[in-house]
């Protein structure tokens, strides 16, 4: 059998890129990438609001692992190998000048993801690897000393080793093409998004946000805390964005209905109390509508006065004892019902895929077939935001583009 190509990578996103870099060993190796679409990296594009969450700064495997919900246990070893602090130094030695801002996401300097892209880009350039879009696969088979992978119009890819990054599929019937290899599969479901609350009584104050909260799921063990954002349908921002990723499977079995309550002060009930306690007394002739404390929004803290049923004139030495406690529990517990789901952006992440059980975690080859790899979204792996998605996708492109090029004869 003369095979057309050393490596075919399977998706033109950034694990796909990542791994055909690696894979292609310089130009050693011939390596074919074939994307489905027109477009390549398509997330790389939009991630971060447009200028690339390259990854956190998280030196720590150990560390990293925490911001997975799903398969980050498994990834420690992979991440010993190439993790947060290799990511940086592998941009900046071709030219990409990062910065760490506040909350440890890591962007390029110029703000653009299209700086990102064009390293890619010039990297695959550079490596001799041929790039075909518009190229479905439809089919691959495990034949003597490769693969035969049938491409949607009746055309065929011969390559001596394959590396699945196409991503993960929104239903399960997106698998089939690997069920038929034999690889089995978490059912797909929605991670990262934001919660609908069509009767949200705060929906004219969008745009309006805490810096630090807490949401939480009464009756369950999920809570998250950081930045609340009212917006137009609900409410968004980390600390939903975080809770959606990790209550992912428990949330989609309650078909995205289910009560929230929200902390706008991200304190303890204790110190709010506390902080009331002070106000009456070291300032008892202020309007408690007119001050706000836990450095919530003005019109923010005024509407959840009203809330609690506090006139604006109503000084803290008037505040009657049942009253607190009405706006205590409006400030610590604020009660909503989600009804629904909003995609976090563009950047849609599914939960779910091929099980890890499938994979050797240090080389992301698969078990079964020899020669075949997967890396990406299309493992039932999945991050938070903050960069730890695009850091799996940078580690298991490395991992599987190198193994397999360590093992072309």
């Amino acid at each position: 059998m003369q095979f057309q190509y050393d490596i075919a990578v399977i998706g033109g996103g950034a694990a796909g890129f990542f791994a055909a870099i690696h894979a292609a060993d310089g130009g050693r190796n011939k390596v074919v990438i074939l994307e489905k679409t027109s477009k390549l990296l398509t997330k790389v594009g939009v991630s971060g609001g447009g200028r690339c969450n390259v990854t956190h700064d998280c030196p720590y495997p150990s560390k990293l692992t925490e911001h997975f919900p799903r398969g980050g246990k498994t990834l420690r070893k992979a991440f010993e190998k190439f993790g947060a602090t290799d990511t940086v130094r592998w941009f900046e030695s071709r030219g990409v000048a990062l910065k760490t801002e506040s909350d440890g996401r890591i962007f390029p300097v110029s703000n653009q993801s299209q700086t990102i892209i064009d390293c890619l880009m010039a990297e695959v350039e550079k490596s001799g690897i041929k790039i075909s879009v518009k190229s479905e696969v439809e089919k691959i088979e495990h034949i003597e000393g490769g693969f035969q992978i049938g491409l949607k119009g009746d055309q065929t890819v011969f390559s001596r080793k394959v590396i699945i990054t196409t991503g993960g599929f929104n239903k399960i019937e997106g698998y089939d093409w690997l069920t038929k290899l034999g690889l089995k599969i978490a059912n797909p479901v929605p991670s990262l998004f934001t919660f609908n609350v069509p009767d949200s009584d705060l929906k004219d104050l969008m745009g309006l946000s805490v810096s630090k909260g807490f949401v939480q799921i009464p009756g369950s063990k999920w809570k998250e805390e950081g930045p609340v954002l009212i917006t137009h349908w609900g409410f968004s921002a980390p600390a939903v964005i975080k809770l959606s990723s990790w209550a992912a499977i428990d949330l989609h079995s309650r078909h995205y209905q289910f009560p929230i309550l929200i902390n706008w002060t991200g304190e303890t009930e204790e110190t709010v109390r506390g902080t009331f306690a002070e106000m009456r007394e070291k300032h008892a002739a202020k309007r408690v509508s007119g001050n706000p404390c836990f450095d919530i929004p003005t019109r923010l803290w005024e509407r959840l006065c009203s809330k609690a049923e506090i006139v604006a004139e109503l000084r803290h030495a008037d505040l009657p004892a049942k009253m607190a406690n009405k706006f205590i529990e409006t400030l610590i517990r604020c009660a909503y019902q989600v009804n629904g789901k909003t995609t976090f952006k563009e950047e849609f992440v599914t939960c779910g895929g091929v099980l890890l059980e499938e994979v050797n975690m240090q080389t992301f080859e698969s078990k079964k077939i020899p020669g075949f790899y997967l890396a990406g979204e299309v493992l039932d792996v999945d991050g938070v935001t903050g960069g730890f998605n695009f850091q799996h996708a940078w580690t298991s492109g490395f991992l599987a583009g190198s193994h397999a090029a360590q093992t072309i004869g």
